[in-house]
């Protein structure tokens, strides 16, 4: 069985960013930036931006994969 964090780290490979709410619907991951820090140190460069949606008058973090130093 795998780990919500390798779920996470495989989706970023695969699609190239993930927001939290697409980590609740698809993983059942409800604690995004503790994996985000996990893969962090773990030598994956994430970066966070923040967007906003217009519908709901909401701010959000979405996060890149940009590579990894050492993984």
């Amino acid at each position: 069985m795998k780990t919500q964090i390798i779920k996470i780290l495989e989706h970023l490979k695969r699609r190239k960013s993930i927001t939290s709410w697409e980590a609740i619907q698809l993983y059942r991951a409800t604690r995004l930036s503790a994996i985000i820090y996990t893969l962090r140190k773990r030598g994956y460069n994430i970066q966070s931006y923040t967007e906003y949606n217009e519908t709901t008058g909401t701010h959000f973090a979405r996060y890149v994969l940009l590579g990894a130093n050492n993984a």
